[in-house]
């Protein structure tokens, strides 16, 4: 597991594109979600998420996973599970104080984050606190399902805008073009009576 663990680290680039079309493929498919039932779909895509990012990572399954933000290093394997920066007892050479065989987390970290794309931006990011009670669940489906949520909103305020804006324009401009007069035989002939 740590020699993957490595792997990933030192191909946080290669996994950092992968990252993202997992979550544009699983933001796609919110809508399927949505119908089927979040609840309904949790069990199964946490336990793919969980067999994959175990594998790679040695994750933790902490339901937040920060990975794209901390190098493809998982902070929870940190004796300590410090998820803002290493402590203050990181041994000569990046090793861990508590396990003196294994290099800090955040020592790898700050490696991974070097070589992805948008990594020394955001390892920068204070993130936060762990919330036990997502211990377990599908981070993956969280992301993205908070993800298709602001892209509805953004369009339903962007609709809403139009809908409100529409009325308000033909009165400033009412047309285009002058309207013609309609042609005498177009004009309903019941009317006239």
């Amino acid at each position: 597991m740590y020699r993957l663990r490595l792997f990933a680290i030192r191909h946080a680039r290669a996994f950092e594109w992968i990252y993202k079309r997992v979550e544009q493929g699983m933001v796609a498919l919110d809508p399927l979600f949505a119908k089927i039932g979040y609840n309904r779909v949790e069990r199964p895509i946490a336990l793919v998420e969980k067999g994959v990012k175990v594998l790679l990572f040695d994750c933790k399954m902490c339901g937040q996973c920060v990975l794209s933000s901390t190098g493809m290093s998982c902070p929870m394997n940190c004796p300590k599970q410090l998820r803002n920066g290493p402590c203050g007892g990181v041994r000569e050479g990046g090793f861990c104080e508590v396990k003196p065989q294994m290099k800090c987390v955040w020592a790898l970290a700050w490696d991974g984050a070097s070589r992805m794309r948008d990594g020394p931006s955001r390892i920068r990011q204070v993130l936060p606190p762990v919330e036990h009670s997502l211990r377990g669940s599908s981070s993956w489906l969280r992301v993205s399902r908070e993800i298709a949520a602001k892209r509805r909103e953004a369009r339903d305020a962007a609709r809403l805008a139009m809908a409100q804006a529409f009325p308000e324009a033909r009165k400033n401009e009412p047309s285009s073009a002058p309207l013609a007069d309609e042609p005498a035989n177009a004009i309903n002939r019941e009317a006239r009576k």
